[in-house]
């Protein structure tokens, strides 16, 4: 934890510092000036400061969970970038500020006093915020890289109190600190950083595949450097240097690093200050000669100290890394730091330098010998059972796969890109317990819970067309009231259809789209289908206004039902579908953001609750194989969240609207469905398409 905490540290003592100068210098001159009572706006302005910042923390983190995985890269490969944007232009801002940072901030309090309370409370709450925003991008971007945010955020706080401890001194005049110097040396450490930051970003953006060379690595050292060992995991935590890097990572760090650390450090020496000359005029007299001195005339002038040359720094700073990885590589003699196996990986020698392996949980070093990206298994050669996988290891590279051993048997089997699967000899290991293994599955596995899902589809499909057909009928008819009681059971029939959105391309936001990032929310032309019909039934729009929309309703659902037997569905999409039906479900329907007015987000919730039961009645043969304890936990939780959905609809079938529910119902309500995403998570990657079966 603690080595992923530095970079967090650094940001949140200079960030804090930076904020924590400008409440100082505000109080200081509201204090100053007798006007105690304008205190009030300084701290409103900072609350909120405050605030927006946390939000802005909790809106990335939401917008990256709902995110696919590829979009995740993307979407956290982009913020890296920005983040080392702020950061740079943070560094170089504070570097030419420190010096007049007090007196500008004075001069606009001086201004904000005699425009009104408003301004003042504007002028606190944009210079806090500003630092607020930069701390919470760059403190998502290192807890992404970290992989965890329990590191990232205790280092954030530390340096946060630290920086509130320095501000209160400074403030009470207890404590004196020179700003320049500490400004320019946390400079030079965060450039150093913001590096590896950029670094990582690029990785991020090469695995969504936005950037090509995911998979020309520039060197692999894993065969060398214990990925695990404690000097490894503190450069990576610090610096995010990995092992492993390609080469548009090494590229980008030192065109990055070489560049904006040459700048910084020449823009310091420009701004350091001039030594004292003399007085224009002035004579210099030579001292008096004494006895056993030479004359003055003599003697040599002293020597102008010799300037470090401006590239010496960045120079350093890349080559003390190399230095160090060699002297390491030198020292291993090739081998893994660790004493961990190497276990070559080619269709050629699969397996080999393989032997029986101790019980326990074991780190082997794969490497790939070959000349194509390659899938390795470590399994069980009999039943086939996966222990542990490797995916798409690149040739010449080395990865560390981590296993369980116990009693039985274990091979390894290589399957090269476009090649065959090789398996290894096995090995015997007659001790350690049992271990659970992974049976895995195939495409032709998914083929029949496929090919019953697609007919399940077609057959809504056509339900949902008869249903939506009644709809307009209503509206054209003018029939307002029967057409509110025909929505209901036509987006009823087209949610529990859930499983298939991932096939239904674009059609699912004309048919169910919302206003999320609709620049003209309800009137923006692109809000059509269901929720744009439910919000002018409940919102007494005319039958007139709603007939254009309910007709196209129609006709996108009968161009869906024509175009989905031509759709692809990727086999491997049907068990991820078990858990993203209904996890949208907590993120739109249980949130309220799905309801345009008719409350019936509890009936959208248990139609999804009817798709989830009819995929996983089709999956269940699969999953039972593979884990019996899956399924009965599943249905467990499955009946207790539907009978608390039930438990809201009247006898005469109208449904409680979800903001009229009590705070006890709806807090058991979100537990229940979230200990049902829970059970059904590991289901996505028990049946997910290996390669090695």
């Amino acid at each position: 934890m603690w080595h992923d905490a530095f970079p967090s540290f650094l940001i949140g003592l200079r960030e804090g510092l930076e904020a924590g100068l400008i409440v100082s210098v505000l109080v200081a001159t509201l204090v100053r000036s007798g006007r105690r009572a304008r205190l009030p706006h300084v701290w409103t302005g900072v609350a909120a400061a405050v605030g927006l910042s946390m939000s802005f923390g909790a809106i990335l983190t939401f917008t990256s969970a709902n995110l696919s995985g590829k979009a995740q890269e993307a979407f956290g490969g982009t913020l890296s970038l920005i983040a080392v944007v702020f950061v740079t232009a943070m560094v170089f801002w504070m570097r030419r500020s420190a010096r007049t940072f007090s007196g500008e901030i004075k001069e606009k309090v001086t201004a904000a006093l005699g425009m009104g309370a408003g301004v003042l409370v504007l002028t606190s709450f944009l210079a806090v915020g500003r630092e607020g925003l930069e701390t919470a991008l760059f403190l998502w971007t290192t807890a992404q890289a970290a992989g965890s945010s329990s590191g990232p955020l205790a280092g954030a706080a530390a340096g946060l109190l630290i920086a509130t401890a320095l501000c209160w001194g400074l403030y009470r005049r207890v404590l004196h600190i020179n700003l320049t110097r500490f400004f320019t040396f946390t400079g030079v450490v965060l450039i150093v950083i913001a590096a590896g930051v950029l670094g990582y970003g690029m990785r991020d953006l090469q695995e969504s595949t936005l950037l090509p060379g995911g998979t020309a690595y520039a060197f692999d050292l894993s065969a060398h450097l214990d990925p695990g060992s404690w000097y490894v995991t503190v450069v990576q935590g610090t610096l995010n240097l990995t092992p492993q890097m390609t080469w548009l990572q090494i590229s980008v760090y030192v065109a990055y690093l070489a560049v904006v650390m040459t700048l910084f450090v020449r823009g310091v020496r420009a701004t350091a200050p001039a030594p004292a000359k003399p007085a224009a005029g002035a004579e210099a007299k030579p001292a008096p000669a004494t006895a056993g001195s030479e004359p003055a005339a003599a003697k040599s002038e002293p020597k102008a100290p010799r300037r470090v040359p401006r590239w010496t720094i960045p120079v350093a700073l890349l080559g003390v890394p190399a230095l160090i990885a060699g002297v390491a590589i030198a020292v291993s003699d090739g081998k893994p730091a660790s004493g961990t196996p190497v276990i070559e990986a080619a269709a050629a020698d699969c397996g080999k330098g393989f032997t029986a392996p101790k019980p326990g949980r074991q780190t082997f070093q794969v490497r790939n010998s070959g000349s194509r990206t390659s899938e390795i298994y470590l399994i069980d050669p009999v039943s086939n059972a996966v222990y542990g996988e490797v995916e798409g290891i690149a040739p010449g590279t080395t990865r560390a796969l981590i296993a369980t051993v116990g009693t039985g048997s274990y091979a390894w089997r290589c399957v090269p890109s476009g090649g065959k699967a090789v398996t290894s000899a096995a090995v015997r290991v007659s001790s350690g317990g049992t271990t659970r293994a992974v049976l895995p599955v195939s495409e032709k596995d998914l083929a029949a819970p496929l090919a019953a899902y697609r007919k399940y589809v077609d057959q809504g499909l056509a339900g949902l067309l008869t249903k939506t057909r009644a709809l307009q009928s209503d509206i054209d008819a003018k029939k307002l009231d029967k057409a509110r009681e025909d929505w209901l059971p036509a987006h009823q029939q087209y949610a529990s259809l859930g499983a298939a959105y991932g096939t239904f391309a674009d059609f699912d936001a004309k048919i169910n789209g919302r206003t999320a990032g609709l620049a003209g929310g309800v009137t923006d032309p692109a809000f059509t289908g269901f929720h744009r019909i439910e919000y002018g039934l409940w919102h007494g729009e005319s039958a007139a206004a709603l007939a254009p929309y309910a007709k196209r309703l129609t006709s996108d659902v009968a161009a869906l039902r024509t175009d989905f037997p031509k759709q692809d569905f990727d086999p491997g999409d049907l068990p991820l579908r078990t858990h993203e039906i209904l996890e949208n479900t907590l993120h739109r329907e249980l949130s309220g953001s799905a309801d345009y007015g008719s409350g019936t987000e509890l009936a959208t919730t248990e139609a999804n609750l009817d798709g989830t039961r009819e995929l996983l009645g089709l999956l269940r043969p699969l999953i039972d194989k593979r884990d019996p304890e899956v399924a009965p936990a599943v249905d467990t939780w499955m009946k207790r969240t539907e009978r608390l959905v039930l438990a809201q609809r009247g006898k005469d079938g109208t449904w409680t609207p979800l903001d009229k529910l009590s705070a006890a119902d709806r807090q058991r309500l979100n537990g229940s469905l979230g200990q049902l995403l829970e059970e059904l998570a590991p289901i996505p990657d028990l049946l997910e398409i290996r390669k090695a079966a």
